[in-house]
């Protein structure tokens, strides 16, 4: 049996949901009492991939406060991949992910020196009165080099491991490549791939 271990960070503005997400992701759970992350919280989720390969995932749920951005640079260390989370009732958490995509292109890469693979999740698509569009959401993706794209509902549990499950194929098929030194050209989500999925990422 093969192990494979990725690190995956997860970021975005105070309050959008990252560690709502991850408790949905690891536990199956869900909390409404809201306690802010301070710093870094861990989890680490174990996924059976194959009959022969095991995947040990280190989840990193950064706090989106200001006063812990400066530290951001020791969390993002030796990442292989990253979620970019906003609320989609929230406008200004949405625009901050491009603050968020900069600061990890500018501190982290694979060992290649390429971007590490971004999914940008809309969370609590479960609310009413959303503050962001679709086309919105899909005009940045494309813009700003994300690996994907989803609406994501971590009370619900609606897309989190789907997304997840979507960000770990990405990760292993940069690592096979490398490992195999050659190309990478199948890695992005094309429009029409967009398309013929509609029910993830839209």
């Amino acid at each position: 049996m093969t192990e494979r271990l990725f690190k995956v960070i997860i970021i975005g503005d105070p309050t959008v949901g990252k560690t709502s997400f991850v408790q949905r992701y690891v536990q199956d759970s869900f909390r409404r009492d809201y306690k802010g992350t301070v710093g870094v919280d861990f989890a680490l989720k174990i996924l059976k991939w194959s009959d022969s390969e095991t995947i040990k995932l280190q989840l990193w749920d950064i706090a989106g406060q200001e006063r812990f951005t400066w530290m951001t640079r020791v969390y993002y260390k030796d990442a292989q991949g990253c979620i970019i989370m906003f609320d989609l009732t929230n406008r200004n958490s949405f625009l901050n992910t491009l603050k968020w995509k900069k600061d990890v292109d500018s501190k982290c890469t694979l060992e290649d020196g390429s971007p590490i693979p971004c999914m940008l999740l809309a969370n609590k698509c479960d609310l009413p009165h959303r503050q962001v569009d679709q086309l919105e959401i899909e005009k940045l993706y494309k813009e700003h080099n994300f690996t994907g794209w989803t609406e994501t509902s971590a009370k619900e549990g609606l897309m989190v491991t789907d997304s997840m499950r979507f960000l770990v194929d990405v990760m292993m098929k940069q690592k096979d490549e490398r490992d195999n030194d050659t190309p990478d050209s199948s890695l992005r989500l094309t429009p029409a791939e967009s398309e013929s999925n509609k029910s993830c990422y839209c």
